[in-house]
């Protein structure tokens, strides 16, 4: 379904998005909800930005199409195929960062690799892990970690208040 510069599916998620020639010289902070679209055309735009962590969360993106002298986003080893055009680039194929490194020690022994983006990964905890390097095993306790910040606070607002009130009645 074609609306407007967007081709949505039937639920109204964005597929495709055609921002050509819209005098952009930035994508926004609204850009990031696009995050579902599969080919995005944004040649013929004046961009001045890095694009590198614009596409934070574009899994799904396939095709890129950007004016001739801004690069891909991740750079050209994030893309199956970059295409030189004499007036835009075309970035196609997202690749899987997870699974073309090499590095098999990307993440925690307790984690596991997800793409995030063009040149984007990220590391997930496994189920029952979390914290830094997923190191820590069984669940955020947020009652405790709540019970001792409010008792904290409680406690030196106490101290504060008193010893403020203390020079209020002397002057």
């Amino acid at each position: 379904m074609l609306h407007a510069r967007c081709c949505l599916n039937r639920n109204g998620t964005i597929l495709g998005l055609d921002l050509q020639n819209c005098s952009l010289k930035h994508l926004g902070p609204n850009f990031p909800q696009a995050h579902t679209a599969i080919i995005i055309d944004l040649h013929a735009n004046p961009l001045k930005d890095d694009l590198a962590s614009t596409f934070h969360g574009f899994i799904q993106l396939q095709t890129l199409i950007l004016p001739e002298d801004v690069n891909c986003p991740g750079g050209i080893n994030a893309w199956n195929t970059v295409t030189f055009y004499p007036n835009n680039q075309t970035c196609e194929g997202q690749r899987n960062l997870c699974n073309s490194t090499g590095d098999t020690e990307i993440c925690p022994e307790n984690g596991s690799c997800v793409p995030d983006g063009p040149g984007l990964l990220q590391c997930v905890c496994a189920d029952g892990f979390h914290g830094y390097k997923c190191m820590r095993q069984g669940s955020f306790s947020l009652l405790t970690f709540f019970g001792i910040l409010g008792s904290t606070t409680f406690f030196i607002s106490i101290l504060l208040w008193g010893t403020q009130r203390r020079k209020a009645k002397a002057s």
